[in-house]
């Protein structure tokens, strides 16, 4: 509209509490409440909290021995998480492609969003087959090989509360019973590796396995796309564990344990894994 400023949907409290986190971030150190007050040139009682309310969000740690504040756990494991992700995408990107080659097909590198896959690499064939999917898009867990793999690999909690909520139907195809989505995440967990068949695009078949962080938590996916027709079941299978033993190789450069691909953390009945969630 004309007239209205470029930063009229700025949050001028989250802005300042931003501030406050990056402030104590950048100084590396634990601060006072009133060198944050001083530095940013705002009252003591508003500094106080926006520090409060960082440090219950978990982003800062308040030292109430010495009264200083530090960066806190949810920020150290969120900063963790990054730098996983950056070096699982350096350490996959050969792999992506060499299976572009071999396959000639659309391969694909995602991670976990908020009940979805989120693209991060997709490399298409000149040759072969490609999907409709794009760096950035999204795609339920449920609907697709990536998301399966890492949903069979999720501790417990977190994928029963997925599977728990009402899950959409991509295709005619897709899955969206829970018993039956169990039982298939369970003999995912098993043999390392998930097959999709047309659950999310028509026409697609998918092979995909997951890339486990130092805590075993399902980092990132790995998969193959290729026309429904090309590929048999048997041949799907083969793929499988070859991508999966690929996977496993990435994850064990990021530390996850040598027992990767074929832990058997699904396999306890009624349930999808008996993993717990990682620390911090």
């Amino acid at each position: 509209m004309p007239g209205t400023p470029a930063n009229s949907y700025v949050v001028q409290p989250v802005e300042k509490a931003l501030g406050v986190l990056a402030y104590v971030v950048e100084c590396g150190q634990v601060v006072s409440l009133k060198s944050v007050s001083q530095a940013l040139g705002i009252p003591k009682t508003t500094a106080f909290r926006y520090l409060q309310t960082l440090t219950r969000a978990g982003f800062l740690e308040h030292h109430t021995d010495r009264d200083r504040y530090s960066v806190g756990p949810r920020l150290r494991a969120m900063a963790r998480t990054d730098s996983s992700i950056t070096r699982a995408r350096e350490l996959a990107h050969p792999v992506l492609v060499a299976l572009t080659q071999e396959y000639q097909c659309t391969v694909n590198l995602a991670v976990k969003g908020d009940g979805s896959v989120v693209y991060l690499d997709v490399i298409d064939s000149l040759q072969g087959f490609r999907t409709k999917a794009r760096s950035g898009d999204a795609n339920p867990l449920h609907s697709t090989a990536l998301g399966k793999a890492i949903l069979a690999h999720m501790p417990q909690p977190e994928a029963r509360d997925y599977l728990s909520r009402p899950l959409m139907e991509r295709t005619g195809r897709t899955l969206i019973e829970r018993a039956e989505l169990e039982r298939q995440l369970r003999q995912i967990a098993q043999s390392g590796y998930a097959i999709e068949t047309g659950e999310n695009e028509d026409g697609a078949m998918c092979v995909g396995a997951p890339i486990l962080d130092d805590q075993g938590y399902p980092l990132v996916a790995i998969s193959i796309a290729v026309p429904l027709a090309r590929m048999s079941t048997s041949h799907a299978m083969v793929a499988g564990r070859k991508i999966s033993e690929m996977a496993a190789r990435i994850s064990r450069s990021l530390g996850s344990g040598p027992s990767m691909p074929t832990v058997p953390a699904a396999v306890a009945a009624g349930g999808v894994s008996q993993r717990t969630a990682p620390a911090g």
